[in-house]
C-alpha cells in the first residue's frame, strides 16, 4: 500500500503530464502529446487505486481500476472517457500522418475531466 506521499506524488505527476501534454501538442508534437496524455489518466487512476487498495502494477489493470471507479461513483461517463486515453496510448504506435492535432486536442480535454472525476478518490480513507 502507498502512503498520502506516493498518492499526492501521483496526483502532481498527473497534473504535470496534462500539462507537457498540451505543451507537446502546441509544438505538433504528437507522439509525445498523446503519450503524455496517456500518462496523466494513467497516474491518476494509480493514485486512486493505491488510495483505495486496489492492485495497479500492470497495464491491463488501468481497466480494472477504472470499472472499481464506475461502481463507486455511479458514473458510467469513466469508461467512456477511460477509453479516450487508451486510445492516446495507442497513437504512439502510429504514423504521424495518421494522426489529428485536433482530435488530440480534445482527448486532452476528455483526459482532464477523466481525471477530475477521479482525483476526489485519491484520498487516503479516513
Amino acid at each position: 500500500m502507498e502512503d498520502n506521499t506516493s498518492i499526492q506524488d501521483y496526483i502532481e505527476q498527473s497534473r504535470d503530464f496534462l500539462q507537457k501534454a498540451r505543451h507537446y501538442l502546441a509544438e505538433d508534437d504528437l507522439h509525445q502529446a498523446s503519450e503524455k496524455g496517456w500518462g496523466a489518466a494513467s497516474h491518476m487512476t494509480k493514485a486512486v487505486a493505491y488510495a483505495n487498495g486496489w492492485e495497479y502494477q500492470k497495464h491491463h489493470q488501468f481497466n480494472v481500476v477504472l470499472n472499481n471507479i464506475r461502481r463507486l461513483t455511479g458514473n458510467d461517463e469513466v469508461l467512456q472517457l477511460s477509453a479516450v486515453a487508451n486510445q492516446l496510448h495507442s497513437n504512439y504506435y502510429e504514423r504521424k500522418r495518421f494522426l489529428d492535432a485536433e482530435a488530440i486536442g480534445l482527448s486532452l480535454n476528455h483526459v482532464e475531466t477523466l481525471m477530475d472525476i477521479m482525483q476526489p478518490l485519491a484520498q487516503e480513507p479516513a
